[in-house]
């Protein structure tokens, strides 16, 4: 039953539609800004290392693409929302990549004296094969997206059905339709050759210099030493892993993201009046006033951190975030109080700040049963969700209890609940032994009590079209109170009357409002929050089983317990997306090898895989977040990304020694050749990821660590790829000719 709720303060006003679409749009406004932000980023970069004409046609293959992929989109269930926009901004400097490959070739070409159709012919063609492998061992990257099990499956599942459709087509694009730009942009270029030797002067002729200086010598001092050049970058890899081991950088299945509305969810005991619910709330609504002024004070004149609150009374509106909807249950013991806060980027303080200030004010208030706070934007289940199953209820109970006493012993645990809710008051009437042997039944009795109180059908009588009945009961001054139910009179079958009180037992309880079931057995969840600031949810829930829960189980035989929530979650997606990901590295491996035919060089050019690793731990360290299951969503994707240059490294590698060239001279050319469009290809990717990684808007908190593992892992795998992969390529050459083999292959 919904009632009217509580008086709101004067400087309170109740969220309308216009405010839900201004919202909406300001979120699509700041995908769009980060996205032609990410795209000026792209065209510097690409002006700096290319032509301004060639730079423009590269640039051609994005718009191309990304409407080829919005094309594709409905047929693949895909619809335009915060999540797909994210995957187009992901896909913003990954897709230029095939072009950049083809287009820097062909200018290398004509740079050395090769007509324009000539070398935009030879441009492409001696790259065709490397791009095409590179953008097929991308797409098997992003494959796994498409399959992780839980919720957060279907909210991720969207980025992959954009990528990939966005690379087939900038694939197509760079391979055959790029070629004829480049043939008239050279053609061009060449008539104003005073524009790139001008620009050439200032950083390309610098660019050139550094490869065959420093960048040469330290290659080659890397290949002398390869062996100690390998140990030092597994050091590097130790140490990374060791900074996630030992806590420097935590992991946290979901990342912390403020949302922009506080929601307080109340719960008084069932049979409570509305109007008792009611008062609650008003002191709910009144302390959270009270937190909102303080902060208030210490903002810019005439500038408050609250947009509007809502007071919902005899219902729960619960607001799901992303996949998991909303719920709404309804009773006049319910209740939800909605705070909405300004935009996160137009106020200075947080809303989990905001949170623990109002449930401080609030303080412990009389006849509760639940109250909680809920700060975050994405929650996927509770914190810790512990679910205890036990054949007989009475044993359930007691545990519930013993463990929320134990949780609320640990810091940073907050908002202690359970999912058991006792019903409405009600009396249970046993017969007693004495009245059974005058002839009387349980059943004799309850058809009594319902007479006296609700009624005994005496008379039907016929008006018109209608039926009316006759009911016969005690007059209304005889059914109010306790007394009056102990004084009813029972006739026994002989004609003997007793007062109901002696004829049965009358014991007041508590019935029940839900049953909950797990194969069979009674359930009782027990659920927590708990603040990354100073508790781990992991700890906690290593400490629980070896102390609290191992404790119950050996009390209580045959109580069982299990994870829920947020950690049943983790569980489904760390179990599907680790088969994936195994899944991933062998479809790599397995493209890999066609255009190497060979089993061993593969694995050089996936030795980046795990070192690309070492850029995103490193990268969260730097941005100061914690390592999620999105950082994890974006280190499957990177996987594919940055064996790229490695492949085309080890290519043009064994392109020349087909060419008759040594090992070290082939492998030394091929890092020269290849140094400027490795770099560029890493800096596109990075510098468009980069508006995204430094948003600081509460509508991109969740998003940024995927973005953050996939940009500095490029990042660092480029300084890996130009000295780690030409090594371990030396390495692997020691081992053949140790072994007597020759050749490439293996």
């Amino acid at each position: 039953m919904a009632a009217k709720g509580p008086t709101l303060p004067p400087s309170i006003r109740l969220a309308t539609w216009n405010d839900t679409s201004e919202l909406l749009q300001s979120r699509i406004d700041l995908l769009l800004k980060n996205a032609l932000l990410g795209l000026a980023l792209v065209f510097l970069i690409l002006g700096l290392f290319l032509a301004m004409r060639l730079a423009l046609l590269v640039m051609l293959c994005i718009p191309v693409a990304f409407l080829g992929a919005l094309f594709l989109m409905p047929g693949l269930g895909v619809t335009i929302n915060m999540i797909s926009l994210f995957a187009f901004i992901l896909a913003l400097g990954i897709v230029v990549d095939n072009a950049i490959v083809v287009g820097e070739n062909a200018f290398g070409h004509c740079s050395r004296g090769l007509a324009p159709d000539q070398a935009a012919i030879l441009g492409a063609s001696e790259v065709a094969g490397p791009i095409i492998f590179s953008a097929l061992t991308t797409v098997a990257a992003f494959l796994p997206l498409l399959f992780v099990a839980g919720t957060m499956g279907k909210f991720i599942g969207a980025i992959p059905l954009v990528v990939i459709p966005v690379l087939m087509i900038s694939l197509i694009q760079s391979l055959f339709i790029l070629p004829a730009h480049l043939r008239k942009g050279l053609a061009r270029q060449k008539k104003r050759d005073y524009f790139i030797k001008r620009r050439q002067d200032r950083f390309g002729a610098g660019l050139e210099r550094f490869v065959a200086g420093p960048y040469t010598r330290l290659l080659g001092l890397a290949l002398e030493h390869r062996y100690t050049t390998a140990a030092l970058a597994l050091a590097a890899l130790i140490l990374s892993v060791g900074l996630v081991g030992g806590g420097k950088v935590q992991f946290r299945f979901m990342p912390e993201v403020e949302a922009d509305v506080i929601t307080a969810t109340l719960q008084m005991p069932h049979g409570t009046p509305v109007e008792q619910t009611a008062a609650v709330v008003e002191h709910l609504v009144r302390q959270a006033g009270l937190a909102v002024a303080e902060f208030d004070r210490e903002s810019p004149e005439g500038r408050s951190v609250m947009r509007h609150i809502y007071a919902l009374v005899g219902a729960h509106l619960v607001p799901g975030g992303g996949p998991q909807g909303a719920s709404k249950t309804s009773g006049g013991h319910l209740a939800n109080v909605a705070l909405q806060l300004k935009p996160g980027e137009e106020r200075d303080v947080s809303s989990d700040a905001v949170a623990r200030r109002w449930r401080e004010l609030t303080g412990d208030v009389a006849g509760v049963e639940s109250l909680t706070f809920k700060a975050d934007l994405m929650r996927f289940g509770a914190n810790i969700d512990l679910q205890l199953s036990h054949a007989d209820f009475d044993v359930l109970v007691p545990a519930a209890e013993r463990l929320k006493a134990a949780l609320a012993d640990y810091p940073g645990v907050s908002d202690i609940a359970d999912n058991h809710s006792e019903g409405k008051e009600e009396i249970t009437i046993r017969l007693r032994p004495e009245a059974a042997t005058l002839g009387l039944t349980e059943e004799d009795l309850g058809r009594r009590v319902r007479a006296a109180f609700h009624g005994a059908e005496a008379l039907r009588l016929q008006r018109g079209r209608n039926e009316v009945k006759v009911m016969v009961r005690y007059p209304e001054d005889r059914r109010v109170s306790l007394a009056d139910l102990e004084e009813l009179r029972v006739r026994a079958p002989g004609g003997v009357e007793l007062p109901l009180d002696m004829a049965a037992r009358l014991q007041r309880d508590r019935g029940y409002s839900t049953i909950n079931r797990t194969d069979r057995k009674r359930v009782i969840n027990v659920t927590a929050a708990v603040d990354a600031r100073t508790g781990n949810v992991q700890d906690i829930l290593q400490n629980l089983r070896r102390t609290v829960l191992a404790d119950l189980t050996a009390d209580h035989p045959g109580l069982g317990f299990d994870l829920e929530g947020e950690e049943r979650e983790r569980r489904e997606s760390f179990g599907s997306m680790g088969q994936g990901f195994l899944m991933a590295l062998f479809l790599i491996f397995a493209l890999l090898a066609i255009p190497f035919r060979s089993y061993s060089q593969p694995l050089i050019v996936m030795a980046a895989i795990p070192f690309g690793i070492v850029g995103a731990i490193w990268g969260h360290m730097i941005m100061g977040i914690n390592l999620s299951i999105l950082s994890l969503f974006g280190i499957v994707a990177l996987s594919g990304v940055v064996v790229n240059n490695s492949l085309l490294l080890i290519d043009f590698i064994n392109s020349g020694r087909k060419e008759g060239m040594a090992v070290h001279d082939a492998v030394l050319a091929s890092g020269q050749r290849r140094f400027r469009p490795i770099l560029l290809t890493s800096l596109t990717t990075f510098l468009g990821l980069m508006p995204m990684i430094l948003e600081r808007s509460v509508q991109a908190q969740f998003l940024i660590p995927m973005a953050v593992s996939l940009g500095f892992g490029i990042l660092f795998a480029t300084a890996i790829t130009l000295l780690l992969i030409p090594t371990l390529f030396m390495i692997l050459e020691d081992g053949r000719r140790m072994l007597g083999l020759n050749g490439t292959g293996s």
